[in-house]
C-alpha cells in the first residue's frame, strides 16, 4: 500500500507551529491532487493546505484546535486507490497515536508512531519539541526541566512555564512555579461562532463577579494578539516620544488630486501612503530606527518593510506589511496599501503578508483619537502612530511678523525600544518625519 504523508506546511521565516481550524476531508473520502484537506491558523492569517497527491484520506493525525509544530505529518494519504476496492479507513476520527494537549503539542512521528524524545531517556515526563527547543537555546539543562512545575495537562510543562523560568534565573530571582488550582489555559478557538477547546482542558477554579456582567471568552485571534502586546512590554524598555505636525498643504493638496488620483489609477489615494513616504525618507536618514535586537547585537535592516496595522471588521488588529517600501512611488505605495487594507478585511491575506516588517505604522486618528501611545511590534525596535487631523488656530512665524491662522495640525507619537534607541535619537527621528510632512510640495504631481 503506497501512502503519502501530509506535512504542516512551511508558513513564513518565523512561523514555528500552526492551529487546525477545520478538515474539509475525512479518513475514506476521496482528495484530488491541490485541493483543500484543512484549514489552519498562525498568529498571523488563517490558510488552507492543499492535498500534495491525489487518492483516499487514509488517516488524520490530529485534531481541530490542536496547535502543530511546522513540519509534522499531519494526514497520510493513500495513492493506490485504483487497485484497491471500497476503502475502509482505519479510523472514523484520529490516531490513538494522538495524546490532546494544552498550549504544548505532540507530534505524531511518521515513522514508528512513538512519541517523545531521546532527551527524556531518564524520565517519564513528557516535554513538547517547542519545549525542549526552549530549553536548549536558553542552556537550560534536563535536570532543570525536570524541577520546573508543569501548568499543562497532567504536570506537563508549557511555554510559558519554560520562559517563566528562564526569565527569573536571568534576573536571579527564585523561581516560583503557579498554583496548579488555578492555571491560564492558553486554549486556541477557531472562531467567534464556533466552540472552543476549553472541554480539552483541566476544570480551573471559577471566578465570582459582583454586579450585572455578562462574560465573552476571548476568541483565537485576540488571545494572540493579546499575548505578543504582554511579551513586547516585557522584551523592550518603552520610551514614546510627541510632536505635533501643520499638514495643511498635504491636505489641501490630496483634496485637490484625489478624484482625479482615482480615475487614473484605478485605486484612493488616502493618508496612509503619503505618511509611509515619509517615514522611508526618515528611516534613511537615521537606519537604527529600522533594526531589531537579539541578545547583545543589533540587526540594522537594509530593507525597508512597512507595517501598516489594519483593524478588523470583529475589531481585532493585524499588521500587513509592504515590502521594499523604499522601492515604490506614491502610486504604488497606494496601491500596496489598498491592496492589504482590503484583503486584511475580507480574510485573503497570505501568510507572508504579515511576515519581515522591520517597522510598523498606525493611524489611530482614523477612530478619532488625538494621539496615542503604541506598543511596539516585535522584533522591531519603533512603532509611529499617527493622531486624527484637526483644524486649530496656530501661530504662523513669518519674516513680516506673528500671526494667527486656522491650520490642518496632526499629533504623532514614536514609540521606541530604549535598550538601543535613546530619547535623542527618537526624538530626532520624530521630528524628521514631522518635517517631511509640514514641508509637503503642494504643486506636485503624483
Amino acid at each position: 500500500m503506497s501512502l503519502v504523508d501530509l506535512v504542516m506546511p512551511k508558513l513564513g521565516e518565523s512561523i514555528m507551529e500552526a492551529t487546525i481550524l477545520k478538515w474539509h476531508k475525512q479518513p475514506g473520502d476521496p482528495v484530488k491532487q491541490d485541493e483543500t484537506i484543512l484549514d489552519i491558523a498562525t498568529d498571523k492569517v488563517d490558510s488552507e493546505v492543499p492535498s500534495t497527491s491525489a487518492g483516499v484520506i487514509e488517516e488524520i493525525l490530529f485534531n481541530v484546535n490542536d496547535v502543530v509544530p511546522i513540519g509534522t505529518v499531519i494526514a497520510k494519504i493513500r495513492t493506490d486507490v485504483s487497485e484497491k476496492g471500497e476503502h475502509r479507513p482505519s479510523s472514523p476520527s484520529v490516531s490513538s497515536q494522538q495524546i490532546k494537549q494544552e498550549n504544548s503539542y505532540q507530534p505524531v512521528s511518521s515513522g514508528n508512531g512513538q512519541h517523545g524524545s531521546n532527551s527524556q531517556a531518564n524520565t517519564n515526563r513528557f516535554y513538547s519539541p517547542l519545549v525542549l527547543n526552549i530549553a536548549a537555546n536558553e542552556g537550560v539543562s534536563m535536570s532543570e526541566l525536570e524541577k520546573i512545575s508543569g501548568t499543562g495537562n497532567e504536570g506537563r510543562v508549557t511555554k510559558k512555564d519554560i520562559l517563566e523560568y528562564v526569565s527569573s534565573r536571568d534576573q536571579g530571582t527564585s523561581y516560583k512555579p503557579q498554583d496548579s488550582s488555578y492555571k491560564i489555559h492558553e486554549v486556541t478557538v477557531i472562531a467567534d461562532d464556533q466552540r472552543t477547546a476549553a472541554h480539552d482542558q483541566p476544570s480551573r477554579q471559577l471566578t465570582t463577579y459582583s454586579g450585572n456582567v455578562e462574560i465573552i471568552e476571548m476568541d483565537r485571534m485576540r488571545k494572540l494578539i493579546a499575548a505578543h502586546m504582554v511579551n513586547s512590554k516585557h522584551t523592550s524598555a518603552h520610551v514614546t516620544s510627541f510632536t505635533e505636525a501643520d499638514v495643511t498643504n498635504l491636505v489641501l493638496w490630496r483634496e485637490r488630486v484625489k478624484k482625479e488620483f482615482e480615475k487614473r489609477e484605478n485605486t484612493k489615494i488616502t493618508y496612509t501612503p503619503l505618511f509611509i513616504e515619509a517615514v522611508v525618507r526618515c528611516i534613511k536618514k537615521y537606519p537604527l530606527i529600522n533594526s531589531s535586537v537579539d541578545g547583545d547585537r543589533i540587526i540594522i535592516k537594509k530593507d525597508i518593510n512597512i507595517g501598516m496595522a489594519t483593524a478588523l471588521q470583529n475589531g481585532n488588529l493585524i499588521v500587513p506589511v509592504i515590502r521594499s517600501a523604499d522601492q515604490l512611488n506614491l502610486v504604488g505605495l497606494a496601491k500596496q496599501v489598498n491592496g492589504l487594507a482590503d484583503n486584511a478585511r475580507n480574510n485573503k491575506l497570505r501568510p507572508e503578508d504579515t511576515q519581515g516588517g522591520t517597522f510598523t505604522l498606525t493611524n489611530v486618528g482614523t477612530s478619532g483619537s488625538l494621539m496615542g501611545t503604541p506598543i511596539i511590534n516585535q522584533p522591531q525596535v519603533a512603532i509611529l502612530a499617527v493622531g486624527a487631523i484637526k483644524k486649530r488656530p496656530v501661530v504662523i512665524e513669518t519674516s513680516q511678523g506673528d500671526s494667527i491662522a486656522i491650520r490642518h495640525m496632526m499629533y504623532l507619537s514614536l514609540s521606541y525600544d530604549h535598550r538601543i534607541v535613546d530619547g535623542s535619537l527618537g526624538a530626532t527621528f520624530l521630528t524628521a518625519v514631522a518635517n517631511e510632512l509640514e514641508n509637503f510640495n503642494p504643486q506636485r504631481d503624483f
